[in-house]
């Protein structure tokens, strides 16, 4: 696998539906150092594997309070409560959608040493996680909007000139044998 980066809409890396890691081993702690540091060069404040082009469950979240990553996470509980937020997204360049999500979550997940947690978030840090387990089940902010704004947004970045890469994803099953990481 060659060098990471941010796929842009419509790459069809950022609809795949991602597989659970299965094994852990040094190559899932690269990917994940990788992701983190492509989320702090691009200023952003979440990032899943899809947005790399890899199907891996994993995203790395910093929304204020240090670095978390997760494998193979798992929303357990929504809140009734509701919070609504204006969401941008690395993947969708200049675009914004007021977006409605449980206010907190309770989730399920794996470090990269494959130990599980369960923690809740609320705030921030439940929004940007709600947004980025979306990424790992293929849906995007801009599926929350009505189909003539959808498209609308969809017009506005294929304009941009920074459409999707043309590129294949690199779909990986598991994080075991025949993965390399980042290499």
């Amino acid at each position: 696998m060659g060098r990471l980066e941010v796929k842009i809409y419509p790459d069809p890396c950022l609809r795949i539906r991602t597989k659970p890691v299965e094994q852990f081993s040094r190559d899932i702690k690269q990917t994940l150092r990788s992701m983190a540091d492509i989320m702090y060069v691009s200023r952003g404040i979440g990032l899943a594997a899809t947005q790399v082009g890899l199907g891996l469950s994993v995203l790395v979240v910093d929304a204020g309070e240090n670095l978390m990553n997760f494998v193979n996470p798992v929303i357990l509980e929504r809140s009734k409560k509701k919070s609504r937020m204006e969401e941008g997204c690395l993947s969708l360049p200049g675009i914004t959608v007021n977006v409605t999500r449980a206010a907190e979550v309770e989730v399920r997940a794996q470090n990269e040493e494959g130990e599980f947690f369960i923690k809740k978030f609320d705030g921030l840090p439940a929004t940007v996680i709600q947004h980025e387990v979306d990424h790992l089940h293929g849906k995007l902010i801009i599926d929350y909007l009505d189909p003539i704004r959808r498209f609308m947004a969809a017009r506005k970045l294929a304009g941009s000139g920074r459409g999707g890469s043309g590129k294949t994803c690199e779909v990986v099953c598991n994080a075991g044998e025949g993965y390399n990481g980042g290499a």
